[in-house]
């Protein structure tokens, strides 16, 4: 990437992010609302239901978790926006909110340019954040919607990039520029857009290091989940083209589980991948 446009593109990035006020895109409005209403204490189901529920694709998106085969093991379904809210607690609406915002950013008209790329980084964003939830679930005792909320999350700072690139046309014209600034960038961008959302430094931790080379011996911390559920989808979910930039190692995560456990993990995984896929980016 040329010096002069990378410096451009982030020094229009960094005033944003270290300003008293961020300016953040408008497809991350729905989550600074359900953010805003959770943090109030006296926060009841019935308040949050009237919020999921004036936003039509979220109050789908709600109940469709909420009946997904990875939640609803007994298999009754839910129909209405506070039982599923009530199914599936009030933390995981956080988690929607998200994947409405980033489906709404990957859908709009102006992301037109970046199509291809787009439906690989959502693709790859849903496996992450189910077979974070997956590992967390089989091998830890870290908190189930933590992880899938983490996974979610993990390559937010693709997402924003690409909300800021559309309006760099050098960039748009230039894919192998564009993806070097993904790749390149996307953590760190990540990291500090969180940081200023005011987001735990746990969870900020996972974004800045989910692809941070680093040796892993069990899966003792979120991160540590994270890290291990990106390179499981990089193998055959990653966002990256290889015509442009080059593709992350993913053989780490074959090195982590004896091959036999590892097929096993996949085999059992498929129907959490697949229903949670379904429910939050379907």
């Amino acid at each position: 990437m040329s010096n002069q446009l990378s410096f451009r593109i982030l020094e229009d990035i960094a005033r944003d992010l270290s300003g008293e006020v961020v300016s953040f895109p408008t497809f991350l409005d729905i989550t600074f609302q359900v953010r805003t209403a959770l943090k109030n204490p006296q926060l009841t189901v019935d308040d949050l239901g009237r919020l999921v529920a004036a936003e039509p694709l979220m109050s789908t998106k709600v109940i469709r978790l909420a009946n997904s085969a990875a939640i609803n093991r007994g298999g009754r379904p839910i129909v209405d926006v506070r039982s599923a809210i009530a199914r599936v607690g009030m933390e995981a609406v956080r988690t929607v909110s998200f994947a409405v915002a980033m489906e709404q950013l990957l859908n709009s008209k102006k992301m037109a340019a970046f199509q291809s790329l787009s439906g690989r980084l959502w693709e790859h964003t849903m496996h992450v954040a189910a077979l974070s939830r997956v590992l967390a679930r089989r091998f830890t005792r870290i908190n189930v919607d933590e992880a899938l909320f983490a996974g979610l999350v993990h390559d937010i700072g693709v997402f924003y990039l690409l909300s800021r690139a559309v309006s760099f046309p050098e960039l748009v014209a230039s894919p192998r520029e564009l993806h070097q600034l993904l790749a390149d960038w996307h953590d760190h961008i990540g990291h500090a857009l969180l940081a200023a959302m005011g987001m735990p430094e746990e969870l900020v931790l996972v974004v800045q290091e989910h692809e941070q080379e680093r040796p892993v011996s069990n899966l003792s911390t979120l991160t540590d989940v994270v890290f291990v559920a990106n390179r499981l989808a990089n193998a055959e979910h990653g966002w990256r083209d290889a015509a442009f930039c080059e593709l992350p190692d993913a053989s780490i995560a074959s090195a982590f589980f004896e091959p036999a456990a590892l097929a096993t993990l996949l085999a059992e995984s498929t129907e959490d991948v697949t229903s949670l896929k379904a429910a939050l980016g379907g």
